[in-house]
C-alpha cells in the first residue's frame, strides 16, 4: 500500500508540456518511453492520470484510438507510493469513457496488470512474445527472387495503410504516418509487378532499437525485413510477435533473440481479437496493441 492518500490528486488530460514528467514517471518503473514515443502517443491518442499537489506527475494512462472500431490503452503506470488507492483503475476507465462505448479495446496487460482488467471486463484473447536481442547474428537468407525490398517513401503509403489494415484487424492511417515520420528505418517489401506485399519500421528507442510493425505475406519475407532493419545496428534489439509465428520466433531464435516474457492481450466489449489475415509478424509496440 501506498503512503500517501488521495487527497490533493487531480485526474488531468496530458499535453506536450508534461513529456518530461511522464518520462520520469516511466522511468521509475523500469520503462524506456522517451520524449519522440510520448509525442507519437500524444498526436495520435490521449494521455491521462493524477497530479499531486506539487505538480508531480504520479499516474498515466493513453487511449490510441484506430479509424474505424478500435481503441489500445497503454502507458497504465501508477507511481509505487501511490498504489492501492484505485487510481490505475480510475484512469484505464477514463482513458474507456473517452471513446464511444460501441468499440473494442484492447490492452497489452503486465502480469500485475492483469487482475485489476479482468475484475473491469477485459478477457484475455492471445498472448504477445516479447524478445530481446543483445547482439544479432546475421544468418544467410534466402529471397526468392521475385520480391524486392527498398525503402519507403510517399507514394507508397496507401498501399502500407491497406496491408496494414488486413493485418492488424483496423485501418489506422494517422499512426502509420507519425510513425513513419519517428522511424529510423521504413521499409517495402515489393512483387515483380511492383504491389506491396509487406512493409516493416524501426523505431530507435533509449534501450533498443524496435522492430514493427512487420507485415509480410509469409515467414521467409517478414524474416527478410527483420534482416534489413536489425543488420546495420549496433546495439540491442526487441520485438513484440503476435501468437501463431513459429517459424518466425525459431528464426529470431537462432539470430541471438531471447524471449523474455509472453504478455496477455486483453480486449473489451469484443470477445475476440478484430479479424487479422495472419500476416502480422511484429507489432508496433506493446502501447499501440
Amino acid at each position: 500500500m501506498g503512503k500517501y492518500n488521495r487527497t490533493n490528486l487531480k485526474l488531468v488530460q496530458f499535453g506536450l508540456n508534461d513529456i518530461k514528467g511522464l518520462i520520469e514517471l516511466s522511468a521509475s518503473v523500469g520503462w524506456d518511453y522517451d520524449k519522440y514515443e510520448i509525442r507519437t502517443v500524444l498526436s495520435t491518442g490521449k494521455i491521462f492520470g493524477h497530479k499531486n499537489s506539487e505538480g508531480k506527475i504520479v499516474s498515466s494512462a493513453a487511449i490510441i484510438p484506430y479509424d474505424t472500431n478500435l481503441a489500445s490503452i497503454g502507458m497504465v503506470i501508477v507511481n509505487k507510493e501511490y498504489r492501492g488507492l484505485g487510481l490505475g483503475k480510475e484512469i484505464t476507465q477514463k482513458c474507456m469513457d473517452s471513446e464511444s462505448n460501441d468499440i473494442s479495446i484492447m490492452l497489452i496487460a503486465t502480469e500485475e496488470g492483469k487482475p485489476l482488467y479482468e475484475k473491469m471486463g477485459f478477457i484475455t484473447v492471445d498472448r504477445v512474445h516479447k524478445y530481446i536481442c543483445d547482439q544479432y547474428n546475421v544468418k544467410k537468407i534466402l529471397n526468392n527472387g521475385t520480391l524486392s525490398i527498398v525503402d519507403f517513401t510517399e507514394n507508397d503509403f496507401p498501399q502500407i495503410v491497406n496491408i496494414d489494415r488486413a493485418a492488424f484487424g483496423d485501418k489506422r492511417s494517422k499512426f502509420l504516418h507519425k510513425r513513419i515520420i519517428q522511424s529510423e528505418q521504413c521499409v517495402v517489401v515489393k512483387d515483380h509487378k511492383s504491389n506491396i506485399v509487406g512493409y516493416g519500421i524501426s523505431i530507435l528507442g533509449p534501450m533498443n532499437l524496435i522492430l514493427g510493425p512487420i507485415v509480410a505475406p509469409d515467414s521467409l519475407t517478414a524474416a527478410i525485413i527483420l534482416d534489413r532493419l536489425a543488420s546495420r545496428h549496433r546495439g540491442k534489439l526487441r520485438i513484440d510477435v503476435p501468437s501463431g509465428n513459429e517459424k518466425f520466433l525459431l528464426f529470431l531464435e537462432q539470430c541471438g533473440f531471447v524471449k523474455v516474457n509472453q504478455p496477455p492481450i486483453m480486449v473489451i466489449n469484443s470477445v475476440k481479437m478484430p479479424a487479422r489475415n495472419k500476416t502480422l509478424f511484429a507489432i508496433a509496440a506493446q502501447i499501440f496493441g
